[in-house]
């Protein structure tokens, strides 16, 4: 009986961490770019009570008996699927359609990576630097802070599927002026490093990022100007999955209030 306790314990433990990170993807549903996570579970050890049980008549069963010691999690994953196209109008708004990610530069220069493409233009001395929200530089396809020169009106630039950047000459016709914005995919992008700011950091389990302008081998995505992508979170599912989460953590509690009914009992008999 004691084991039961401790085998319902496990699992109220990793529901709570699946209610977790349920109430993430909710919170999240309106987040630019947002990947919903999935929790994972694994059993735990099994104890072996008899190694070979028999029958009635002597004969051997096909199984011994084991009594499993519960559950925990494994892991959690997060679902890059594509996530819808919000069209907003705004000339800085990009969103990513295929597998790609932008390349920003972090306050102590480490690159990172992010589906939000809600960028702005920030005044500097060279010129004006495509940055996020939080300013940090938006990468080009060599690795450097995109900055547009002066002789440039910002305003006036274009930005095609490739992530070119153009700009009408007299005859109102774009002409490229040589910075690509930089897109970078990944082996493994279940293996990249969560932070702030919708932010991604490369791990070892990630893999080191493939830059989709050095890499033919790669199908290229398409930046889509004027445009966001919204997160994949479907409310439904997740409000569903929150109840069977609920439900499996109070069973598991009712399992615990009835292992200690029957303590009680046995500890009463005289």
């Amino acid at each position: 009986m004691v084991r039961s306790l401790w085998t319902a314990a496990s699992g109220m433990i990793t529901q709570q961490t699946n209610i977790d990170t349920i109430s993430n993807n909710l919170a999240n549903v309106n987040t630019t770019g947002y990947k919903k996570e999935n929790a994972e579970f694994k059993s735990l050890l099994y104890q072996t009570i008899q190694e070979q049980s028999y029958d009635s008549n002597g004969l051997p069963k096909p199984s011994g008996i084991q009594v499993g010691l519960g559950v925990r999690n494994s892991a959690i994953t997060s679902q890059y699927t594509q996530g819808n196209l919000l069209e907003t109008g705004n000339d800085l708004d990009f969103a990513i359609e295929g597998k790609g990610f932008f390349m920003v530069q972090t306050s102590d220069g480490t690159p990172a990576y992010t589906r939000n493409g809600s960028f702005q233009m920030a005044i500097g001395v060279n010129g004006t630097t495509l940055s996020t929200k939080e300013g940090y530089p938006v990468l080009d396809s060599a690795g450097a802070p995109i900055v547009i020169d002066e002789i440039y009106n910002p305003a006036n630039i274009t930005i095609n599927e490739s992530g070119e950047l153009s700009y009408p000459d007299e005859s109102n016709n774009d002409v490229p002026i040589g910075i690509r914005i930089g897109v970078a995919q990944f082996n493994n992008p279940g293996g990249l490093q969560k932070m702030a700011n919708s932010l991604l950091m490369e791990t070892d389990a990630s893999g080191m990022a493939r830059l989709e302008a050095d890499d033919p081998t790669l199908q290229s995505s398409k930046i889509r100007q004027r445009y966001l992508e919204g997160s994949n979170v479907q409310a439904v599912d997740e409000i569903v999955n929150l109840i069977v989460a609920q439900r499996a953590y109070e069973m598991n509690s009712k399992i615990i209030t009835a292992t200690d009914e029957m303590l009680q009992q046995a500890n009463n008999l005289r």
